[in-house]
């Protein structure tokens, strides 16, 4: 090769990292511990040793996503949701998933993944959610109970700000129906849009969100005695079983009409997920660049929800 081939030098400050050295930072910030025993994250597909000048964020690893990622040159594609949740004897071209990891490496994209860990932590997906919808004075809303499996040191607030959700005190109170239009005006347009089960005039003043799907911490959320609660695919028969206990409840103390909380407010899962990715962005390139390493980062605006229409009822 001549000098006239050679590649062009980094300019002064602007070092690109390896890929191992963008999963440590997405590791010290999302430790793969703290996922979910039946989760599957950290680097699904990639050289440790690979420079990463660019870096895409997104909620889910789609084809469309894929696209976008190899269209912009990235060099590393960042998703919330794992592409392989279970084992898998295969990633031949012939399935669809399989061609996914075909597709980036040839086109020299890398893929990591942070979920539940991300979920669960500082300035993850429920800070993010809890940020856009008012919400104050918060803690986790089931904090976590993960150990220190991976090294990282998480410190001893480990225990208090890492978690499931969060729950906490709106900044001002407001009624049940003009939360929701918040949350409406908060979060990206989805076809399910934004439905809500309670008086739509009664008044809330605390609150809890998890990111996706929550209706498994009904009992939480009831323990944290939170007026109304943020979340993702609510199911026909656990949203109905809340609302009737609630309101049986309420009667029993005296109240009247439709209330007793919490009420619900259910979002599509995609949209309640996607604030993160903004906070991601920020705290890997301020990550890296402590360590004096630079890359461009940047959300993917693509809607993945799969749903893509909606009839109204008449």
């Amino acid at each position: 090769m001549s000098s006239s081939d050679a590649p062009a030098p980094e300019p002064s400050g602007t070092t690109p990292p390896t890929l191992a050295q963008v999963v440590r930072a997405l590791d010290g910030l999302y430790p793969p511990s703290t996922a979910e025993g039946w989760d599957a994250v950290g680097l699904v597909a990639g050289d440790p040793a690979a420079p990463v000048r660019k870096v895409l964020f997104a909620v889910d690893p789609v084809t469309a996503v894929v696209d976008q990622a190899l269209e912009w040159g990235a060099d590393l594609l960042v998703t919330h949701h794992p592409l392989f949740l279970r084992g898998v004897s295969s990633v031949a071209a012939t399935t669809f998933k399989g061609s996914v990891v075909h597709r980036l490496l040839t086109g020299g994209c890398a893929l990591h993944v942070a979920h539940t860990n991300a979920d669960a932590a500082p300035r993850g997906v429920a800070d993010a959610l809890a940020d856009l919808v008012g919400i104050t004075d918060r803690r986790p809303l089931e904090v976590s109970t993960a150990g220190e499996r991976d090294g990282h040191g998480l410190g001893a607030d480990y225990g208090t700000d890492r978690g499931i959700g969060r729950v906490g005190r709106l900044a001002e109170p407001t009624t049940l129906a003009d939360f929701a239009r918040r949350v409406a005006a908060a979060l990206p347009a989805t076809a399910q849009g934004i439905r809500f089960s309670g008086d739509p005039d009664a008044v809330v003043t605390t609150a809890a969100v998890l990111g996706g799907s929550g209706d498994g911490y009904f009992d939480a959320v009831r323990a944290a005695d939170a007026d109304v609660y943020v979340t993702s695919d609510l199911r026909h028969h656990p949203a109905s079983e809340l609302r009737e206990r609630a309101e049986f409840e309420a009667r029993a103390a005296g109240a009247d009409g439709p209330s007793g909380t919490p009420f619900l407010v259910d979002t599509a899962h995609y949209a309640s997920e996607w604030p993160w990715l903004r906070y991601a962005v920020e705290d890997l390139a301020a990550a890296l660049a402590a360590d004096g390493l630079v890359i461009e980062a940047r959300v993917s605006e693509l809607v993945t929800d799969p749903w893509t229409g909606q009839v109204p009822s008449t």
